[in-house]
């Protein structure tokens, strides 16, 4: 674990948690990718330009990262996401302080019949380093798995609008208590857009209510209700390349005033690409935010995504099918 010194420098304990967390998102990462990649072995009888046929039934590589800009579209993949930011208020005096975490979503859409399917991306939080401020200009740094979040959202096939709606589950796995609330979470999930062959734009808000919680929470842990909401632009450019924005807005009614909100924006830019016979959407973005909790909240992040497409399960609708 990161402690403070007198001085102020940061330093590591013998321990180093943070590395081990590190080790097991890794190891996390290479058990799944034989996996994807016996899937799509590479073809070397046709070399594609990068705008040609993706290897999948999604089409072309830019198509394919065009779908992959859709929370609720039709593509199997593996949403990675690394994550490094800086956090500050009015607790801590000095430089910002900095918390690194890693987030595993599978994107599942399960068809259920030729115009409906069950989509599902259960959001893993692998924290590396999380800052926590303990006392006035103190802090510490915590490590371990958060809270895993299942939405399980109903989505009709349309032609230009997106929209999915459904429940989503919050489980109280987080295994250290101050990254997560320990307690059971339900409520509702939206997604709502509108694409066309150039460009894409929408929202994906969900709301949290506790609903139970597990045998050791915590008594002074109040009673969730809270809200993220990701919004996302993206413009499609040649060569399967994007450039929009997709962060993600987080309220807690729970929270004092002043600590409830934190709004950021920011610019992404995307491409996607065959490696090793896989299309593979890979992003880079960077966010600020504009409004941020006053006692300690997310300032500024910059993140990079790895999303492999994967097979789907299931190849024909459950429900019967043409």
């Amino acid at each position: 674990m990161q402690t403070e010194s007198p001085d102020g420098l940061l330093e590591f304990s013998a321990s180093r948690p943070g590395i081990r967390w590190v080790w097991i998102s890794a190891l996390l990462l290479a058990l799944a990718l034989p996996f994807v990649a016996a899937a799509h072995p590479p073809d070397h009888d046709h070399e594609h330009h990068e705008e040609a046929d993706s290897g999948t039934k999604h089409g072309s590589l830019g198509e394919t990262g065009a779908k992959l800009s859709n929370p609720v579209s039709d593509v199997w993949a593996l949403f990675t996401e690394f994550d490094f930011s800086f956090f500050d208020g009015n607790t801590q005096q000095g430089d910002s302080k900095f918390g690194s975490a890693m987030l595993f979503q599978p994107v599942m859409p399960f068809p259920l019949t030729d115009d409906l399917r069950l989509i599902t991306r259960p959001t893993i939080p692998i924290v590396w380093s999380q800052p926590r401020p303990d006392g006035f200009d103190k802090t510490n740094w915590d490590t371990g798995i958060g809270d895993i979040s299942l939405p399980l959202l109903m989505a009709p096939q349309m032609e230009s609008w997106i929209f999915a709606a459904g429940p989503v589950l919050t489980l109280p796995t987080s295994t250290n208590d101050a990254l997560g609330r320990q307690q059971w979470q339900l409520g509702p999930a939206v997604a709502l857009g509108y694409k066309t062959p150039d460009w894409v734009l929408g929202v994906f808000p969900q709301y949290f209510f506790k609903v139970g919680s597990r045998g050791d929470k915590n008594n002074e842990v109040k009673d969730a209700s809270n809200m993220s909401l990701l919004w996302w632009g993206f413009v499609n450019l040649p060569n399967a390349w994007q450039v929009g924005t997709n962060p993600t807005i987080t309220y807690d009614h729970q929270a004092e005033s002043g600590n409830r909100w934190n709004v950021p924006i920011g610019l992404t830019v995307a491409k996607t690409v065959r490696l090793g016979g896989i299309p593979v959407k890979i992003q880079v973005g960077a966010e600020y935010s504009v409004v941020s909790q006053d006692d300690f909240g997310k300032r500024a992040n910059f993140k990079i995504n790895f999303i492999p497409v994967i097979p789907g399960l299931l190849k024909k609708p459950i429900f019967g099918g043409r």
